[in-house]
This record gives C-alpha cells, structure tokens and sequence, in this order.
C-alpha cells in the first residue's frame, strides 16, 4: 500500500501542474510586435512611476473591473493597497487582442459573456501614461496600448 501512494503521489503533481497550464489564456496583438517590454513588479512600478513614464512595460498584478472600473489594482507580495497606487487599464479597439492560436476576441468568448476578469492574476504589456490617471483621475496613472494580456 505505501508503494502505492508514493507512485500515485507524482502522478497526481504532475497531473495538477499540467492542468493548471490549461488554465492560462494568453492573448496577443500584432500592434507592438516590434516593441521590447520592460518586466518590471508591480511594486517597483507604483514606486518609481515618474521613471517609467512613456515607457514600455510588462508588469503582473489583481485586476479589477466593473462599471467605470479596468485595473490593476495590486500583486500578492504589495503590503499598500488602494487606487493611488492601482493601474487604470486601457484596452484600445485600434490594437485588438485575440487568444494565442484563434480569431477569439478578448471582449468575445465561447459562451457570449466575455471574459471574467475581476479579481484575477493578470500580466499585461503596454505603455505607462503618467498624465492619465484613470476614472476620476483616481488611479497612479494608465497602463495604455494594451498588446498582451496573460489571464491567469
């Protein structure tokens, strides 16, 4: 029987890993196909803003959304939360995404009701716009162009 679990046990890790591969969706535009992104943490970023302005950035955090709502709104590891120091995300209809490998829209999927984001591990690439600030002018500033969004 101890032979048993301890064979088992690997096969079960493995297959747990391996599914939660699957859950990721990526999805991708040809808008900034030519641009190099900056990985940067998110606590890094809120940070030194004024440093990353107009720069282009590749950062992961929670998303949050809702009526007047698109951001990123923090990561795990960052003690300080709240909309000062949050993303506004900007998604633009010039530069549609689609998932890795279909013609399926960001704002479109399988089931007609877009895609659940709120509350979410995202990694978004785009470009840091310190001047806009957001809804109300609330958040640390825009995250724009957006050319990448990884849906954990």
């Amino acid at each position: 029987m101890r032979h048993a679990v301890v064979l088992w046990l690997p096969v079960a890790i493995a297959w747990l890993l391996h599914s939660c591969a699957h859950n990721k969706k990526l999805y991708t535009s040809d808008c900034s196909a030519d641009i190099s992104y900056k990985k940067i943490g998110y606590a890094a970023l809120a940070d030194s803003i004024t440093h990353y302005d107009k720069q282009y950035v590749e950062v992961s955090g929670r998303f949050a959304e809702g009526k007047d709502l698109s951001a990123l709104v923090n990561d795990s590891l960052y003690a300080i939360h709240g909309e000062s120091r949050a993303f506004w995300i900007n998604f633009s209809q010039d530069c549609p995404l689609y998932l890795k490998g279909t013609h399926q829209g960001f704002f479109a999927s399988e089931d007609g009701a877009g895609n659940k984001l709120n509350d979410r591990m995202v990694t978004v690439r785009g470009r840091v716009d310190l001047r806009q600030k957001g809804h109300n002018k609330a958040y640390r500033a825009t995250i724009d162009d957006i050319s990448y969004i990884e849906i954990e």
